[in-house]
């Protein structure tokens, strides 16, 4: 009988693959386990085992594996199954989900690496060309060598002519390799040899060390540390309390005094102290009760708490509770800004149970964070990260705590999966039976429906913690202003007397302008010359502090311009503002003030967001700008004002979602203000004071702006009335895009119906990275069967892909585009 095993590639292709297994490997393999497997030509993947079997493919002959990768499972059932959904919903390869899903250290690919021929005959050396006679010369020295070391040592790209000659005289051979990634952290540790224990012996040392100082003093050391923690002392921390070198630490161990052994160490850890939660207000217990009877009822719950309400108080409250019941939690975050906070306040009270899991760590630590959910360790019960945290190897989940779940930072947009964290969360707590908490000052349209039509449990906390009031928002005319010549560059007179005032009383301000640089347009005043990135259809936005002009969507860059490229002219005039000419203004305007900004060009390391968060919590800054990542859910102590730099850029964006983002956006940052008892301050500067959202957020009238928000989506049939699956088509050439659009739209109005399709239409931003981009639309009423429209979809793509002149365009399908 033959033994057969499925895997799940890394790679976009939509079936799994069937490989052959000894009975000896069938018998060891588990589901979830990693196997490297030949794959085309020469490649070796590192696959996940989804099934196993003994049923003989009949389409292809199937290969045997090239080698177990794991003893264990690294993938769970449940996460397979998640893998399997998500797959299916979003449209895409389960390979695309696995890419997405586990830490890069474990996509194991295969190297080619160049090694001599095992049975070669010497080479006269005289008949080799100089580049083949180097890379020789080398294969002396080394083993093997690497492709790109290849490259190092003759000092150019193209280097394959030159590996194949040597092939073909017998010289070389090549292989593919597989290399294992990740690294465990492994430390030094001291103790005291057995001998010295006793006091006696103790003093006989220390008496003969009297004449090494430093030997000495270490050896007292090591006793101070022992009596401060009880915990392994590591020869760093020995070295670094007593000042002494390597050198010195060697020679008592050589003597004897001290003893080394060494332990495998995880990269984060928790050494600060605990404290208990804090005792909840009436409004919160009444909230919590509520949330409870709900959860007992229903599987999700939304939380609807405005801001500074203690929401995060009610959620640690709840794990607190679960906690108990040994389950793991996950806490899912829009932000890395926003972890940075919260992480502190949590490790607080639950020690180190608490892991932490975003895109700022570093392979390894992913690799940690990954092995401690997987087996279930103490430290990993609970587990608060971005949205790639929910793709993490739970064993036992119990309670999913969706904070901001509003946020658009929870959809993924490219690569595949673009899944949305919020709903993918309520489908793995489905598979493991556990309850999920959605919490928002603001929230998703999408989600209150669902909640109005008892489809959630609804709880509302409309107070604020310590019966502070809401902050007072205040609409600044510009226009007005600017015809009165009250405008102080991009500030009015109103907005800066808050801000002087603010800064007299000792209090902080945020200010918020969702664009960062200093300016989207540099233009020349003589001919209106604009650079433009040669990639994409956009303006290259001026970046004052690097002098240079950047593109923002392909990363294209120049030096600043000193003359206009079109007619030489010098007067270069700026169009627009960002948070770098904002952050440059307020520095001529209060030059006695430190100010600070936060956008992603200031937090590209790995702790800027908590450098900047720790500085403004410490109030080392007095005015912060900042783009949406101020926005969510940060709790500062001080801010008394909070202004909004212009509120129209959002409302007249091009997205059905517009004004709910907009509403939702200045609400939120709204909420920085007046966090402690004195009332917050917002000020909202605007063109047009009268439009509907405008005045709404200033009103706090979120039912009002969710009913009307709700009519429109009915009477255009947008979400949640209409499924929306948006399809781009991509390509270099201009023509192609257009024909294969019209072919695309017209076989799709067929198979769905012409009021199901909308376009093809150009999107606002035509070319990105040199290729054009065509948008369709496709909307499904609640009542028509979404699997069959995907299928027919998938199968309009399949005939898509099959006509030749059509191959070469991308199809980019994106369900829930929103």
């Amino acid at each position: 009988m033959s033994y057969f095993i499925d895997v799940i590639l890394p790679i976009p292709v939509e079936n799994t693959f069937t490989y052959l297994v000894s009975e000896r490997e069938y018998g060891f393999i588990a589901l979830g386990m990693r196997v490297a497997v030949p794959f085309g030509k020469t490649k070796i993947y590192a696959s996940i085992v989804k099934s196993k079997h003994t049923q003989v493919p009949t389409i292809y002959e199937a290969k045997e594996i090239f080698q177990i990768l794991d003893d264990r499972p690294i993938v769970t059932p449940e996460q397979l199954k998640l893998w399997s959904w998500m797959a299916s919903y979003y449209m895409c390869s389960e390979g695309e989900v696995m890419r997405a899903a586990l830490p890069k250290a474990f996509m194991l690919e295969s190297e080619t690496v160049i090694k001599l021929h095992s049975d070669r005959i010497e080479p006269n050396e005289l008949t080799l060309k100089d580049d083949e006679f180097l890379i020789y010369e080398a294969l002396q020295h080394q083993s093997e060598l690497k492709v790109h070391e290849v490259m190092d040592i003759l000092d150019k790209k193209k280097v394959l002519p030159s590996i194949q000659r040597l092939i073909d005289k017998g010289v070389i051979e090549m292989q593919e390799e597989i290399y294992e990634k990740y690294a465990p952290k492994i430390v030094k540790f001291i103790t005291l040899s057995p001998q010295f224990e006793s006091e006696s012996t103790l003093n006989e040392l220390l008496n003969t060390l009297s004449s090494a100082p430093k030997q000495r003093e270490m050896v007292l050391t090591f006793f101070s540390l022992k009596a401060k923690k009880n915990k392994p002392i590591s020869s760093k921390d020995l070295q670094n309390e007593s000042g002494a070198t390597a050198a010195q630490l060697k020679a008592l161990i050589k003597k004897g005094v001290f003893k080394t052994y060494e332990m495998r160490q995880d990269r984060i850890g928790f050494d600060g102290e605990t404290s208990k939660t804090q005792v909840l207000n009436s409004y919160q217990k009444v909230s919590y009760a509520s949330i409870e009877k709900h959860l007992d009822e229903k599987e999700v719950v939304l939380l609807h708490g405005v801001t500074a309400s203690g929401k995060t108080e009610i959620y640690v409250q709840l794990i607190e509770k679960m906690l108990s019941s040994g389950n793991q939690i996950l806490y899912l975050l829009p932000e890395i800004a926003l972890t940075t906070q919260l992480i502190t306040r949590l490790q607080t009270y639950f020690g180190e149970k608490v892991a932490v899991f975003h895109s700022k760590y570093s392979v390894n630590e992913r690799v940690e964070v990954w092995n401690n959910v997987l087996q279930k360790l103490d430290k990993a019960q609970i587990v608060i990260g971005a949205r790639s945290a929910l793709l993490l190897p739970f064993r036992d989940l119990g309670f999913i705590v969706v904070d901001e779940e509003h946020e658009s930072s929870f959809k993924q947009y490219d690569p595949a999966p673009r899944y949305h964290a919020r709903d993918c969360a309520i489908v793995l707590a489905s598979i493991f039976k556990a309850k999920v908490l959605l919490g928002s000052a603001t929230p998703s349209l999408e989600t209150m429906h669902n909640a109005q039509i008892g489809k959630y449990g609804y709880v509302s906390l409309k107070q604020r913690h310590g019966n502070i009031l809401m902050p007072e928002i205040n609409l600044v005319d510009i226009k007005e202003k600017s015809r009165k010549r009250e405008m102080t560059g991009h500030f009015s007179d109103t907005l800066l007397k808050a801000i002087a005032g603010a800064l007299d009383l000792g209090e902080q301000v945020i200010l918020f302008q969702n664009r960062r640089g200093f300016s989207p347009i540099l233009e020349c005043t003589t001919c209106g010359h604009a650079p433009q990135c040669p990639n994409c259809d956009v303006s290259l936005t001026y970046h004052k502090y690097r002098s240079q002009l950047r593109c923002h969507y392909c990363g294209y860059n120049i030096a600043l311009q000193q003359k206009c490229m079109a007619c030489g002219g010098s007067e270069l005039t700026t169009k627009g503002f960002g948070t770098e000419q904002i952050e440059a203004e307020l520095k001529n305007l209060f030059p006695d003030k430190v100010i600070s900004r936060m956008d992603s060009d200031t937090t590209r390391g790995k702790y800027g967001f908590e450098k900047l968060i720790t500085a403004f919590e410490q109030e080392q800054i007095d005015i912060l700008v900042g783009t949406q990542m101020l926005t969510k859910g940060l709790d500062f102590r001080n801010v008394s004002l909070v202004g909004i730099m212009n509120a129209d850029s959002m409302l007249n964006f091009p997205d059905f979602r517009a004004h709910e983002r907009s509403y939702q956006l200045i609400a939120q940052v709204a909420g920085r203000a007046g966090r402690t008892q004195k009332q917050g301050k917002v000020l909202v500067q605007t063109y047009n004071p009268y439009h509907q959202i405008l005045q709404q957020v200033s009103l706090n009238k979120f039912d009002a702006m969710y009913e009307e928000q709700l009519e429109e989506r009915r009477t255009f049939k947008y979400s949640p009335f209409y499924r929306l699956i948006r399809i781009t088509l991509r390509h270099r050439d201009y023509e192609k895009i257009e024909t294969s659009s019209v072919w695309l739209v017209s076989v799709l109005k067929q198979s769905l119906g012409e009021k199901s399709v909308l376009g093809p239409e150009t999107p606002s931003i035509a070319r990105i990275r040199n290729q054009y981009r065509r948008n369709i639309l496709i909307k499904i009423p609640q009542g028509q069967n979404l699997v069959q429209t995907k299928k027919v979809i998938k199968r309009v793509e399949s005939s898509f892909n099959a006509i030749p002149q059509y191959r070469s365009v991308r199809l980019v399908i994106d369900v829930d585009c929103y």
